[in-house]
């Protein structure tokens, strides 16, 4: 798996997928669109794990692993947005 600190791009391609799921709100409810992009994500990544292994038993046998490495990483990034929101609550959700 790529190293997550050393993307440059990171941040520029969240955005471009945190603004269609803003998009999809405007047909949907957030928290529906959130469910979506949740299971895109999951889909996605493992079709990640699947096209880097050689057949299925390798991919049985790197399943744990990948569970892991997955959900680490999405805990890391909750909680770094998470704390984020709430040291700039104030500033992210001031009354116009």
């Amino acid at each position: 798996m790529s190293n997550i600190d050393e993307d440059e791009g990171l941040y520029e391609r969240a955005d471009d997928f945190i603004n269609l799921a803003n998009s999809l709100v405007e047909k949907s409810t957030s928290t529906k669109v959130s469910a979506s992009l949740l299971f895109a994500a999951s889909r996605f990544n493992a079709f990640i794990v699947a096209s880097m292994t050689e057949n299925t038993e390798e991919l049985k046998n790197d399943k744990n692993e990948a569970l892991e490495y997955f959900s680490d990483q999405y805990k890391k990034m909750f909680l770094s947005n998470l704390e984020d929101y709430i040291e700039n609550y104030d500033e992210y959700f001031q009354s116009e």
